[in-house]
């Protein structure tokens, strides 16, 4: 992992860093895909439009403005899948139903609206699944007794001492590889998720 305090967002701003590229790739393309199951979008067409918002990425991060608003990334993302569903339908000239019966329209206007429960729902998702990608990315970064530590503090719900304990672990080291892993992961999501 970068070790910089640049995020990802900036990363990939700078044109020679390919890397970062591949992780926005890597994190993203997934979420997509399941982005756009919902829409009946068959494989290889779902592939086509993440192939496209990508590139409207590559060719625009360095205009985008996050003006450190949250939600920022997310929503221009969401609206690119958004414009692209939208002109995939129309130019098929199909009236597919979506998942709970709307026609995927119906569904495509409601995302353009950001307080719709919709969009709130496709938000929560988004920061759900960026959070779960990136922690997948981070964890190979640190040793396995550090990881197992904040894991067991974070997601297991032990406490710092009852860790320490079973880890034979000092009680400071507990707490310094949990505060470790969350500044990595505070560091990857900044700019991508409201709060990691």
């Amino acid at each position: 992992m970068d070790e910089t305090s640049l995020s990802l967002l900036a990363r990939v701003r700078q044109p020679t860093d390919s890397s970062s590229w591949e992780r926005l790739v890597n994190l993203y393309a997934p979420l997509m895909r399941g982005w756009l199951r919902p829409y009946g979008v068959q494989d290889a067409d779902a592939e086509d439009l993440i192939q496209d918002v990508l590139a409207v990425v590559a060719r625009e991060i360095s205009q985008f403005d996050h003006n450190q608003r949250p939600g920022a990334f997310r929503r221009w993302l969401r609206t690119l899948v958004v414009h692209r569903l939208r002109h995939f339908w129309r130019s098929n000239g199909n009236r597919q139903l979506a998942v709970g019966g709307t026609s995927v329209l119906e569904q495509l206007h409601q995302l353009e609206d950001e307080t719709s429960r919709l969009s709130r729902i496709w938000n929560q998702q988004h920061d759900r699944d960026v959070i779960a990608r990136l922690l997948e990315l981070v964890r190979p970064t640190f040793l396995p007794k550090t990881w197992t530590a904040f894991h067991r503090q974070m997601f297991d719900g032990q406490s710092a001492e009852q860790v320490a304990a079973e880890l034979g672990m000092a009680l400071g080291s507990v707490y310094m590889a949990r505060n470790r892993v969350l500044s990595a992961l505070r560091r990857e999501a900044s700019g991508l998720v409201d709060s990691p």
